[in-house]
Order: structure tokens, then C-alpha cells, then sequence
């Protein structure tokens, strides 16, 4: 559950647009160090979408499995809560 899914749509729109960007950057020959630049600003993009992606999923369905279900339930919602969170530590 997103809450905002039109806002993460568009980001992904704009973030989208900025890979492109970089395409036409490495076809063009353009200076390293921006295209450098650029693909930091794209992972740090994909990093808030990621963010508010995880936030809805704890907010939505991780409460909603925790507060209606048993506790076996409860703790398989929470177990892959820990493992999406991983999973986004690396890419750090």
C-alpha cells in the first residue's frame, strides 16, 4: 500500500526522464565527472522513492498484519519487513 501513489508515479516519470538524460550524456562523449554527478542524483532519487515505498508498507499492510492477525502472522509480516530493509541497507 503506497500512500501516494501518483506521487511516486511521477517521480519515477521524472527519475525516468534523468536516465535518459544520462544516455544521451554517455552517447555524446560528456565530461565523466558530471555523468558521475548525474547518476548520483538519479540513485538518490530512486533511494526517496524506495523510502516512501517501505514507509507505506510498514504504515499499511505491516500494522494491518500486526494488529488483526495472530501472532504467527504478525511475525511472517514483520520477518519480511526485515528482509526488505536489508535488501535496501545494501544498496547503500
Amino acid at each position: 500500500m503506497i500512500a501516494d501513489a501518483k506521487a511516486v508515479h511521477n517521480r519515477l516519470r521524472r527519475i525516468e526522464g534523468q536516465v535518459r538524460g544520462l544516455q544521451r550524456m554517455v552517447e555524446e562523449d560528456a565530461y565523466c565527472v558530471d555523468i558521475l554527478t548525474q547518476v548520483a542524483a538519479v540513485q538518490t532519487a530512486l533511494e526517496q522513492v524506495a523510502i516512501r515505498v517501505l514507509d507505506g508498507h510498514v504504515r499499511g499492510c505491516v500494522a494491518e498484519a500486526v494488529e488483526g492477525s495472530d501472532d504467527a502472522q504478525a511475525a511472517a509480516k514483520l520477518d519480511e519487513l526485515m528482509a526488505a530493509v536489508q535488501r535496501f541497507a545494501r544498496i547503500r
